[in-house]
């Protein structure tokens, strides 16, 4: 610690030492520096708050609702800044009386473009910023000029959101009743070439997604009629061996004729062998070739003499209706392979046909999708655009008007100057200090002990005559007079500054 304090002690008896050269080093450094500071313009800012409500209930039934509005009004803050609107805010300023050039208006574009700041939150504030600091205009003219950039660029934010917004609403309008009447006309030509083709070739209208369908169709009715004829045939030839099996008359004993005597004859013989009789009984041998005699006289005589059989009728009728429905099944069939084959010709022979067909088609469903589009948004449009012409869904208030500033927004130059004093006092003590390190002088004996490495038996004091010491007074006064003039230069800049602060106020 003692050797801490030993070389702070050193180090301002090194600067005491020096002072002249400090003070001159500080002189130099500060009037350089508040001449550098009073060189900076001053910039003034003017600053406006917008509210924009979106309070509308029929807006919202229409589809404008608050989020499209605020993509709207964020499109606008992002746009508001662009070369047409700052040119506009030029030309309606005293901006514009320096322009005799487009380089001279794309530079004061650029210019303006930095000194404009739009905000905005989510409380659909908006705050303008507009700031002006020329060196050719005045304090008060700059005031004044950054007040106007303000009120030019809140005129303009109204201006493209209400009348803006309407006019690009009637020219969106414009463009799709055009787009509509091309459209159309489009669809009318494509209908008319459809139906021509369709006339012309009725196979392959809808091209080949049709005739494949037609097909498919085809040939899945095909299958079906098929499998209904296959059941029919079933049906006749299982009809037609029943009928096969069953007589056409009924035998009874009392018809006559051979069947009849044959039908007694087996009666007989069924009642011997009832009795008991065996095969070998004499009454049973005669009566067996009794029956093999009438038998062959049955077979000769054929059914005269029977009664006919109601069964066998029915049979024939069924017979009759099942060979009319496997008749027609057959006919059915052959229509449908002949369809099928001429499909199936139609499509191998006719490939090109087949894709102009499937292209007319998809060119006219295309255009009926685009037009049936296209009236739907004009429609949403014009209804939109009437409901923001008659009933204005967005409310603009101006919260906090463009402000006249009365002090500048920068520099800060109380602040500066203040900077500048202590620098160039630091400066000044600095330059001091690296002058007294290179000189080989010790302000203490310890010092001396240490860099020297002997012991040091004593000091010896500064001893001034009269003379000496009324000359050293002369000179601290001279450096005290130095030192205040410095200090009263700066309360003398300081004041000046807010003496002009108070003319622009």
């Amino acid at each position: 610690m003692n050797e801490i304090l030993e070389e702070a002690r050193a180090a301002l008896w090194t600067v005491w030492n020096r002072r002249w050269l400090a003070l001159a080093v500080a002189w130099g450094v500060c009037l350089l520096g508040w001449l550098a500071v009073a060189l900076i313009p001053n910039s003034y800012e003017s600053n406006a708050r917008l509210f924009v409500q979106f309070d509308d209930v029929l807006a919202d039934q229409i589809g404008i609702g608050t989020g499209s509005r605020q993509k709207d009004i964020e499109r606008v803050r992002q746009t508001l800044t662009s070369a047409v609107n700052l040119e506009k805010v030029i030309r309606s300023t005293r901006l514009g009386e320096t322009i005799s050039s487009p380089a001279d208006m794309e530079r004061a574009v650029q210019d303006l473009a930095k000194e404009i700041l739009i905000k905005g939150d989510e409380d659909n504030l908006f705050q303008i910023t507009a700031t002006s600091g020329r060196r050719d205009l005045s304090d008060a003219e700059n005031a004044q000029l950054a007040q106007d950039v303000a009120q030019h660029m809140i005129d303009i934010f109204r201006e493209e959101n209400l009348g803006g917004s309407r006019g690009e609403m009637r020219e969106t309008i414009d463009f799709l009743d055009q787009q509509l009447a091309d459209r159309e006309k489009q669809l009318e030509d494509a209908e008319q070439k459809r139906l021509a083709f369709e006339a012309e070739h009725p196979d392959l209208a809808g091209g080949p997604q049709s005739i494949a369908t037609q097909l498919a169709s085809s040939r899945a009715e095909l299958r079906s009629v098929e499998a209904d004829l296959a059941a029919a045939q079933s049906a006749l030839a299982a009809l037609q061996g029943q009928l096969a099996s069953t007589p056409r008359t009924l035998v009874t004993a009392g018809s006559g004729g051979p069947r009849a005597a044959l039908a007694q004859a087996q009666a007989n013989l069924a009642s011997l062998k009832a009795r008991g009789l065996t095969d070998s009984h004499p009454d049973v041998e005669a009566a067996k070739k009794q029956i093999a005699a009438l038998s062959d006289q049955a077979a000769t005589a054929g059914d005269v003499g029977g009664t006919p059989n109601p069964a066998y009728g029915s049979l024939q009728s069924m017979l009759v209706e099942r060979r009319s429905t496997v008749q027609a099944l057959q006919s059915r069939a052959a229509a449908l392979g002949s369809e099928i084959a001429s499909i199936s010709a139609s499509q191998a022979q006719e490939p090109g046909v087949s894709a102009e067909a499937q292209r007319i088609s998809r060119d006219y469903d295309v255009l009926r999708k685009q037009y049936d589009k296209l009236l739907q948004d004009r429609e949403e449009l014009r209804l939109r655009g009437q409901v923001e012409t008659e009933h204005n869904a967005v409310k603009f208030e101006v919260v906090d008007p463009p402000s006249t500033p009365r002090v500048p927004a920068s520099p800060n130059r109380p602040l500066l100057l203040l900077a500048v004093l202590v620098l160039g006092l630091g400066a000044g003590a600095g330059s001091a200090f690296a002058l007294g390190q290179l000189n080989s002088t010790f302000a203490t004996a310890n010092k001396l002990e240490r860099v020297m490495d002997l012991p040091v038996v004593g000091t010896i004091s500064l001893t001034l005559t009269d003379a000496a010491r009324a000359l050293r007074r002369r000179r601290l006064r001279m450096f005290l007079a130095g030192a205040g003039g410095l200090g009263l230069l700066f309360v003398v800049l300081l004041g000046a500054e807010f003496v002009q602060r108070g003319m622009v106020a």
